[in-house]
């Protein structure tokens, strides 16, 4: 703390004996080591107080961090939902636009119908002939 020698701490103690006394230097010597004693705890204490004080800003800090950088995956994921969202509609509303027929082939297509259904819309349409016949 101080940069204070044994020769100093000797000159410091005669000082002490002589203006103090034997008698009543024992007791002072005593009350000063309690005070130091205290000087240092309230010190310890400070120190510790500052340190937690200076962990708990860089913690915010880090939590300040970690919740932009979730905010800003948040946002890229919602705009890029809203993207793929909007990539969905128009593929419906091209579907929407068109219909389709029952055999699975698109009306307007001119496509012709699958070769095994062909004797089924022949059935169909002899039924029709018969009728139209005397």
């Amino acid at each position: 703390m101080f940069d204070i020698g044994f020769s100093e701490f000797l000159l410091i103690g005669v000082v002490a004996l002589i203006v103090i006394g034997p008698e009543r230097l024992p007791k002072v010597a005593r009350t000063i080591g309690h005070l130091v004693g205290r000087m240092q705890r309230y010190v310890a204490d400070v120190k510790s107080d500052i340190n937690r004080e200076m962990e708990l800003d860089e913690l915010r800090k880090m939590r300040d961090t970690m919740q932009e950088a979730a905010s800003g995956i948040e946002s890229s994921l919602k705009e890029e939902l809203h993207k793929t969202e909007g990539e969905l509609d128009a593929a419906a509303a091209s579907l929407a636009a068109d219909p389709v027929v029952t055999d699975g082939s698109v009306a307007g297509a001119g496509v012709s119908p699958a070769p095994e259904a062909a004797p089924a819309i022949e059935e169909q349409q002899a039924p029709a002939r018969e009728v139209g016949k005397p």
